[in-house]
């Protein structure tokens, strides 16, 4: 069955599923040009989701070929993983901003096996245990989603407006999620008149119910320190200012007061950092504090590539707190322990 919905004022969705994951799908926006319909992100790369996109589309009164645009508010493949597909059968341009376009090029360039030594590393320093890091070590015959995604032919620029001929979509920059992660903000006045400044599509940066992971996002070959948790929190009190009339999110549901909605998020994290304080009144490793931390679930019950996830986001907080100095690393610790300041 294919789930799609009117919003009004040329702007539809299409609910592609993703396999085998919790959150179901991908809700793919398809908006009216004076070109043809542009879509805002494509779904992940499945045979079941493909269909789904193009029966969704069909049932919006349109067709794949007709397709003149993809916007794509960031790199993961439940995002961008069928614009390789729906550029081969209508020729539309697929647009990146440059920060997620560098990791789509660094993943197509780099092997698996470079990825695989790359993680095994990581996890090695965060304190994970060797019974937890020696698959990776094996892992040189597997191969990794999401490995060729497409090449985008345009850059996103922040604060300009995308080539939707007869609508205004502005972009915004929101780095966290992932470093290139666009907002994507229609200046026109809602079609049901409710108050605010327009509609915005926000990926996975806003959502109604669920906070979105903030990880690590990296070049394996390059050491810079980065703050993704900080860069996600100066994200969202952007958006707070802007007041949307509606939110469009690629998950869950449509929502308004997006004010309120940033307000806790703030709010969620600056709890989270403060649990994490208490954590490191003694000195802990990335994993163990990983292993403290509240989840969806007891860790135990965590599965293997959602440990890893976590971790990366332990980390994130753990990065947050040392530059904001309420916490430091251990001097001599290896793998390296940090502790509340």
């Amino acid at each position: 069955m294919v789930t799609t919905f009117d919003h009004g004022g040329g702007v539809r969705s299409v609910a592609v599923p993703i396999p085998d994951n919790p959150l179901g799908h991908t809700l793919v926006y398809v908006v009216d040009t004076d070109r043809g319909p542009v879509l805002v992100d494509t779904g992940w790369d499945d045979p079941a989701s493909w269909d789904t996109l193009v029966a969704g589309l069909t049932a919006c009164g349109t067709a794949v070929p007709e397709v003149y645009g993809v916007v794509i508010t960031h790199h993961h493949p439940d995002h961008h993983g069928l614009s390789a597909r729906v550029r081969e059968a209508s020729g539309a341009w697929v647009a990146m901003h440059a920060a997620d376009a560098a990791i789509v090029r660094r993943t197509r360039g780099t092997r698996p096996e470079r990825w695989f030594t790359y993680m095994a590393a990581k996890l090695t320093a965060a304190g994970a245990p060797e019974q937890h890091v020696a698959p990776l070590r094996t892992a040189r015959g597997r191969r990794l989603a999401g490995l060729s995604p497409a090449l985008p032919d345009r850059e996103i620029v922040p604060g300009e407006l995308l080539d939707l001929p007869g609508r205004r979509l502005r972009a915004i920059w929101t780095p966290g999620h992932t470093p290139g992660h666009v907002c994507l903000h229609l200046e026109e006045e809602h079609p049901a008149q409710l108050p605010g400044h327009g509609r915005l599509f926000s990926g996975d940066h806003l959502l109604p119910r669920i906070t979105p992971h903030i990880g690590l996002y990296e070049d394996p070959d390059d050491a810079t320190v980065t703050d993704p948790l900080g860069d996600y929190l100066d994200s969202l009190e952007r958006i707070g200012r802007l007041a949307p009339a509606e939110v469009l999110p690629a998950h869950q549901h449509t929502f308004t007061d997006a004010s309120g909605r940033v307000r806790e998020l703030l709010d969620h994290h600056e709890e989270r950092l403060a649990g994490l304080l208490a954590l490191l009144a003694e000195p802990l490793t990335p994993w163990q504090l990983a292993e403290h931390m509240e989840w969806n679930r007891p860790w135990t019950e965590i599965p293997y590539g959602s440990r890893n996830i976590a971790v990366s986001e332990a980390e994130s907080h753990l990065r947050r707190l040392v530059k904001q100095g309420r916490a430091e690393a251990v001097a001599g610790s290896e793998p390296v322990a940090y502790v509340a300041v």
